[in-house]
């Protein structure tokens, strides 16, 4: 690799400025804590008034970046145009009916953003309503956030973000003028719910630190300043959103951080009357609900029910003591969602990495479930606008099989086939193999990881490898189709994916054995399925690219800094690596939500020390390290962007060897990255690119 390096090229220096705190009688040095623009609120808000010598030098690393890999420039955009020939640019999901309409989203050819529409139900002319790409013309970032159409079906709010820092207007559009009525809702986190007299809507408005905080009612024709406000939380490490029952009777009002929840009810029959309470907040102890007529069905984890369980309880009496056992808790597998409809209850579980739907008749009480072929697949309830049916969405895909979109009758128990991914430059399933492996951690545990490679592939130890993980926050990682993948694949590499503890594909259990105190179980997991490839003889030592973004960054620079020679390079997409420091800063947006997932170290002694004794900026050593590319964004409210800015200034500091580490910030994006499906491809071909050449494939003129 370090033959295509364009030697001239000189790194920036950021200057040292010393800094140092000192908590739990524990000092600890910061000397690029100057990166942090104290005006970061106004930052996410406005760009332009980022301090000018912290924006001279993310563009200064920004300018390194591109010399380095400024000579990949032809394979980057030939990844984007192998990965745009896989999309259908025309393409539309299955229409979704409710009532006398069916709804969809499409793409135009070409089109960088959805479109908003609807047919009458039985078919007949289409009507968009919303045109994402008219509507983004004007800005140089653009997402939709919800939309949801009226009861009467004659209105429809919608909701987007134009500076990617996740503050969302609502805006209400009428269908048949397509015209936006004279008000606009601001800085809400995108969601709302109508009341049945389309007269008014409630929405979660963001505080002054980005947190959703407050749920508010908006009444049609009057301004924001006379929104009556309906319900508060109190506790900041608390935050809380709003969506519809499953019957339409409620809105939710969802509160909770990530061991504790909280959930009231509006009766939208009622909008004027105050949410009441279903079951008082119980630390430990989540819950999640959903109602059929005067019956609810609830979600929970009580009882210690680590895998969680169903109960079901009096709508007049939701309290706890009232709950009674549905589907009993089973050890080992993990029920992650249920939903209802008048005559079934559908849930979704997973047991050792694979998911399963499971179908009850709620009159006789018998259950059976969808099966499924593959040794490793993603699956997921796709929902509908109409409780009153026996049809059930679903989405099944796996590293080789598109995604494909059915509808299942739950009482004749027979499926039809939607809607099947097509990739247009053509896809045959019988060139790839997917697989599972275990690896075993240090102390025992086995960890499942999922493949994907060509079926000519030998294996021989002599194959670059890129290993995706995660493992924060019970998130699974599904093994899922990605068209994006093959591009990697078909030149040679294999495609893992690391389900290690911290998410939950094993289970609830599987998600706490990897927080907290037993965080660097994660990053033990990591480097175990790293070497259990190397021994399978999938790959061999500095022949794999690790890969994360998020918390998933925070796996990537703590293996970096633990085991970083097994790996050739490192990709840290938006990585949460300054773990310390953000969790003693209880004015960002997350830190105190964040607290129950890595501790409270401004309380305690014995949380400070846990971090810091592995947080990736905090545990620079040193020593050499792998190429390592680290990526941000300017207005990201999640991990904020002099996070990976100081990382990557320590490291280059501080190292000894190897290298090269990079930065590239998005100055006009925040966590998700670029907006626009096609802006996206660049930014993946980027990584790409990076990965092929930290494994040695894509030297000058090689592409």
């Amino acid at each position: 690799m370090t033959d295509v390096l364009d030697k001239t090229a000189a790194p920036p220096v950021a200057p040292r400025r010393a800094h140092a705190f000192t908590a739990h009688g524990i000092t600890v040095s910061d000397e690029y804590a100057w990166l942090k623009d104290a005006n970061w609120q106004e930052v996410l808000r406005d760009p332009t008034v980022l301090d000018r010598d912290i924006r001279h030098y993310l563009e200064a690393e920004n300018a390194y970046t591109e010399s380095l890999l400024g000579h990949t420039a032809p394979l980057q955009k030939k990844l984007v145009a192998e990965m745009r020939g896989r999309i259908k640019e025309d393409d539309s999901s299955v229409p979704s009916p409710d009532g006398p309409f069916a709804y969809f989203r499409r793409y135009r050819e070409g089109g960088q953003h959805e479109m908003f529409g609807r047919m009458p139900r039985g078919g007949g002319q289409e009507k968009i309503v919303l045109d994402g790409d008219a509507l983004a013309k004007d800005h140089a970032y653009f997402k939709f956030g919800g939309s949801r159409h009226s009861p009467d079906h004659r209105l429809v709010a919608w909701s987007a973000d134009i500076k990617g820092s996740e503050y969302f207007s609502i805006r209400v559009r009428e269908w048949e003028s397509g015209r936006d009525l004279d008000e606009t809702v601001e800085e809400t986190d995108g969601a709302m719910v109508w009341a049945p007299d389309c007269r008014s809507f409630f929405y979660v408005k963001l505080d002054d630190n980005h947190r959703p905080m407050q749920v508010w009612r908006h009444r049609l024709g009057t301004p924001q300043a006379d929104d009556v406000l309906v319900h508060e939380e109190q506790d900041a490490g608390w935050f809380t959103h709003i969506h519809e029952s499953t019957s339409g009777r409620f809105c939710v009002i969802a509160g909770g951080d990530h061991e504790t929840s909280e959930q009231r009810l509006i009766d939208l029959a009622a909008p004027d009357t105050p949410p009441r309470l279903v079951a008082a907040r119980e630390v430990g102890v989540q819950y999640s609900l959903a109602d059929r007529g005067d019956e609810l069905f609830i979600l929970t984890n009580a009882d210690e029910a680590i895998d969680f369980k169903i109960v079901t309880a009096p709508l007049a009496a939701p309290e706890r003591a009232n709950w009674r056992d549905l589907i009993p808790h089973r050890p080992g597998i993990y029920v992650i969602d249920h939903d209802l409809y008048s005559g079934h209850m559908v849930r979704l579980e997973r047991a050792n990495a694979l998911p399963s739907i499971i179908i009850r008749d709620l009159a006789s009480g018998e259950e059976h479930a969808i099966a499924f072929d593959e040794t490793a697949y993603s699956l997921d309830t796709m929902g509908g606008y109409e409780f009153d049916t026996k049809n059930l969405r679903f989405a099944y895909s796996s590293m080789t099989t598109p995604s494909e979109v059915y509808d299942y009758d739950m009482a004749a128990r027979t499926r039809i086939l939607r809607k099947r991914q097509e990739i247009p430059s053509g896809h045959n399933a019988a060139d790839y193999v997917t697989t599972r492996i275990m690896a075993r951690a240090e102390d025992g545990a086995e960890v499942p990881i999922s493949l994907l490679h060509r079926r000519d592939f030998s294996r021989d130890g002599r194959a670059p490898l890129l290993l995706y993980g995660y493992g924060s926050y019970g998130m699974s990682m599904p093994a899922s189709f990605n068209a994006n993948r093959l591009s990697l694949v078909d030149r040679g590499f294999v495609y893992a994916i690391a389900h290690i503890r911290g998410g939950t594909d094993k289970g609830w259990g599987w998600y706490l054995d990897g927080k907290r105190e037993k965080k660097t179980n994660s990053f033990d997991d990591f480097s175990a399925c790293a070497r259990a490839l190397i021994e399978a003889k999938y790959t061999s030592a500095k022949r794999i690219v690790g890969h994360g973004g998020s918390a998933g960054g925070m796996l990537m620079g703590a293996v970096a800094n633990r085991t970083g020679e097994l790996f050739s390079g490192i990709v840290a997409e938006v990585p949460f690596v300054d773990v310390l420091n953000t969790m003693l800063d209880d004015t960002l947006p997350l830190t105190p939500p964040e607290w129950p997932e890595w501790g409270n170290p401004i309380e305690s002694e014995k949380d400070f020390r846990t971090i810091l004794s592995y947080s990736p900026y905090d545990n620079v050593t040193s020593k050499p390290y792998p190429a390592i590319l680290a990526m941000a964004g300017l207005t990201d409210p999640r991990v904020t962007y002099w996070e990976p800015a100081k990382w990557i200034a320590r490291l280059r500091a501080t190292m000894t060897g190897g290298g090269p580490v990079m930065l590239r910030t998005n100055m006009g994006a925040g966590h998700g990255g670029a907006s626009g499906r096609f802006n996206r491809l660049d930014e993946v071909a980027i990584v790409y690119a990076f990965a092929l050449w930290a494994a040695g494939l894509a030297g000058k003129g090689e592409v």
